[in-house]
């Protein structure tokens, strides 16, 4: 039995410490290592630009976010605003064609995200230089594309912005904006500073426009269609650039049961690539190809972290309490790993507010830790996570 139970052990300080160590390396290589932001704004080379902002009944966020999308500091004759209405109501249609965005209408028995950007580019001649990609719910910060030209002129096919915060009423929608920090500079700026890919996020994202087509022409993803197309562009030789000042203002979550629906697609879609690309992923190491490695296994095998950071202390302190064989292992891990963690949180996250929205930090582990009983089922149908809404 004690054998039994040391095996146990040694199997979950393995995984913990390896997670330990990735979050720490990855996230002072992201603040140690600087990426590379616009040195100039100034260009007179500009590339036609087609942004695509998918609503599926999005009636209350997308007017604003479109008129939005038209205030952009690029020339207006170089870049065009197209929403792909799905279930919209037709007075939105209407005051959308009013300000003056195109409209692309799609209907679909089960509707995803990629159905309805395949429908869109099918549809679109093929004049345009770069694809821009939003939620519809995001504002781009005013020179984004000025900023996204200029990186693409620089020879970037495929770049990920950071995503920001644009609300912060309460302490869910503050430690939802909290967490996606933290990935910028983990996932994101740290994959970049070591020479790896950066995550796709979803949205804030800009491509070169055909490859973006070919690669998106291909799949057919429920959900975490990101993680496949991130994928996809690093089997092509292309690497996913993170650029922190290309910034789009995301709407983050309020209310405990649309995070619970929106971390249940994001854990669904991480494991089903996981065993998707599981196989692929480990020939790629014996290889020495760890682009590919990491964003196909050394990501998705983690859980999500708060759930890694929550178990992890609570394991900890049972090892130090009962003495075990490997209970310096568990401290040493764990102090490594919540550094790392800690020293990815912005400053302006830093202050009263932060202890306030850490009081609800257990609530919230619970309700993602029984989501992991759940997943099954969750990635063969689209979750709809609703924006504007208190």
């Amino acid at each position: 039995m004690e054998i039994f139970f040391l095996v146990i052990e040694v199997t979950l300080v393995t995984y913990f410490g390896a997670v330990s160590i990735y979050n720490f390396v990855f996230s002072l290589s992201g603040l140690l290592k600087g990426v590379k932001v616009a040195e100039s704004e100034k260009t007179v080379d500009f590339k036609k630009f087609i942004v695509l902002i998918p609503a599926y009944k999005e009636d209350s966020v997308i007017l604003s976010v479109a008129a939005e999308a038209l205030n952009q500091s690029y020339p207006s004759q170089y870049y065009d605003v197209l929403v792909i209405a799905d279930s919209l109501k037709k007075e939105t249609l209407s005051r959308l064609n009013e300000i003056g965005v195109n409209i692309h209408e799609v209907s679909f028995e089960q509707s995803t995200k990629v159905k309805a950007l395949n429908s869109a580019m099918h549809a679109l001649p093929l004049t345009y230089d770069f694809a821009v990609v939003l939620d519809a719910d995001n504002v781009m910060q005013r020179d984004f594309l000025v900023k996204a030209n200029h990186f693409h002129l620089e020879g970037a096919s495929a770049i990920q912005g950071r995503r920001a915060a644009k609300n912060k009423e309460n302490s869910m929608a503050y430690l939802d904006g909290l967490s996606e920090e933290i990935n910028n500079n983990i996932v994101c700026k740290g994959s970049t500073a070591l020479g790896l890919s950066s995550a796709l996020k979803g949205s804030g994202m800009s491509f070169r426009y055909d490859k973006f087509k070919e690669l998106l022409g291909k799949m057919k993803s429920v959900g975490g269609f990101d993680r496949e197309l991130e994928l996809r562009f690093i089997t092509q030789g292309i690497k996913v650039r993170y650029v922190p000042d290309l910034v789009v203002y995301d709407e983050k979550i309020q209310k405990i049961e649309a995070f619970e629906n929106q971390r249940k697609r994001w854990i669904s879609s991480q494991f089903f690539y996981l065993k998707k690309y599981f196989t692929p992923g480990i020939k790629s190491l014996l290889k020495g190809q760890l682009t590919f490695f990491n964003s196909s296994i050394l990501r998705n095998i983690q859980l999500p972290r708060l759930l890694n950071l929550g178990l992890q202390g609570i394991l900890a302190l049972l090892a130090l309490l009962i003495s075990t064989p490997l209970a310096i292992y568990w401290i040493v891990f764990t102090v490594i790993h919540y550094i790392g963690t800690l020293a990815a949180i912005p400053r302006e996250y830093l202050g009263k507010k932060l202890i306030f929205a850490v009081l609800s930090l257990p609530k919230v582990f619970f309700k993602m830790f029984l989501l992991l009983f759940k997943l099954k089922g969750a990635n063969k149908k689209f979750i709809h996570t609703p924006h504007g809404t208190n």
